[in-house]
């Protein structure tokens, strides 16, 4: 296979996240719902994993972070 190596994907339960973001449970869903004033387009969204449980795709989280970084420091 050639081209853009592949990533290598874990999911990050909500708990994590937050530990991760160091964002409150409310900020993250505030930042997923669209008519929030706090609605951030490019955060990750969610995905289902089975049994009404959701996580987030790590490398998405991380990805988000450093563009967090980027923005702040221009």
């Amino acid at each position: 296979m050639t081209g853009t190596p592949k990533r290598e994907i874990c999911f990050i339960r909500l708990r994590t996240l937050m530990k991760k973001t160091g964002l409150s449970r409310a900020s993250i869903y505030l930042r997923l719902k669209k008519d929030s004033k706090y609605f951030d387009p490019d955060f990750p969204r969610q995905i289902k994993i089975g049994g009404g449980a959701v996580a987030w795709i790590g490398y998405e989280v991380d990805d988000w972070m450093e563009l967090q970084i980027e923005k702040s420091r221009s």
